[in-house]
């Protein structure tokens, strides 16, 4: 028998045998690709494959911002005569709602249970005079800040501390949780023996220097000082800022894009001058 020493002719029928086995490969290729895209377009599907932000979705679904304040922080946040909120914080989460075309929900929470309330779903963000914390930063995303109240000592008008190297010893008030409560902390650490006195809010800690004299000195922010200082009590600040104190909106860690409206909000704010005239609307009677 002669051997075919010339190539394959390679016809159209013979073409489609070759391929036959494949066929079944690709039909089944294609079953698969209809139900990724079925998948695709399922809520769930979307969240778990892209990570899609529901926090985001439900606020534009509902036309709400549930957002949590503790009311009990002048000027920032505090109830008028009415009981309704009012202050720096509610014109700002205001301002931002109105360019999402929502309404705002204020969720009255107390200071210390804010970072729960926004990783458990109770509220979809915090915007309360709330300071970044970097231990939180695995449960909790923050915005860039809006504000900066720096962390001071004070003390009463005529007092022997005059600087934090004067607090061995000494019993110093702050708000359980805030800024000025971490700084209490980081001192003691720092080898400085003083005692914490914390209080739930700032106004009871100002009052336990000026009215109880149950303390000796407040670690608390400038704008709490200043706000005491314009109603007449007599305190003043010992020593220079001892904390950078920005205030931060605090959402849920995959809500990334809600995280990026907030971003793109506060700047947008801050460029038209929105921040700086409810700064001044809000603050600029401490200055007087």
């Amino acid at each position: 028998m002669r051997k075919n020493n010339h190539p394959a002719t390679f016809t159209p029928n013979r073409l489609r045998q070759r391929l036959h086995p494949y066929r079944w490969l690709f039909l089944a290729l294609l079953l698969l690709l209809g139900l990724v895209v079925t998948w695709f377009f399922m809520p769930q599907g979307v969240a778990r494959l892209f990570r899609r932000d529901l926090t985001w979705q439900t606020i534009q679904a509902n036309g709400v911002w549930r957002v949590g304040m503790d009311p009990s922080f002048p000027p920032f946040e505090w109830l008028d005569d009415s009981g309704k909120p009012v202050g720096y914080d509610v014109a700002l989460a205001q301002q931002i709602a109105d360019r999402w075309g929502v309404q705002v929900e204020i969720v009255a929470i107390g200071f210390d249970s804010l970072g729960d309330a926004v990783r458990t779903g109770r509220i979809d963000s915090v915007l309360s005079a709330f300071p970044y914390d970097e231990r939180l930063t695995r449960d909790i995303a923050y915005s860039a800040p809006y504000f900066d109240a720096g962390i001071v000592l004070a003390t009463s008008v005529g007092s022997p501390i005059q600087s934090v190297d004067d607090l061995a010893g000494r019993q110093v008030a702050v708000e359980w949780g805030s800024m000025g409560d971490m700084v209490g902390r980081r001192l003691q650490r720092e080898g400085i023996p003083l005692q914490l006195a914390q209080f739930d809010t700032p106004d009871n800690a100002v009052s336990a220097l000026v009215e109880a004299q149950s303390v000796d000195a407040l670690l608390i922010d400038q704008v709490t000082l200043r706000v005491a200082q314009v109603q007449g009590a007599p305190l003043v600040a010992a020593g220079p800022v001892l904390e950078s104190n920005p205030y931060v909106i605090a959402m849920p860690v995959n809500a990334h894009e809600l995280q990026e409206a907030v971003a793109q909000a506060l700047e947008t704010l801050r460029n038209e001058g929105t921040l700086a005239s409810l700064e001044e609307e809000w603050f600029g009677h401490l200055h007087e």
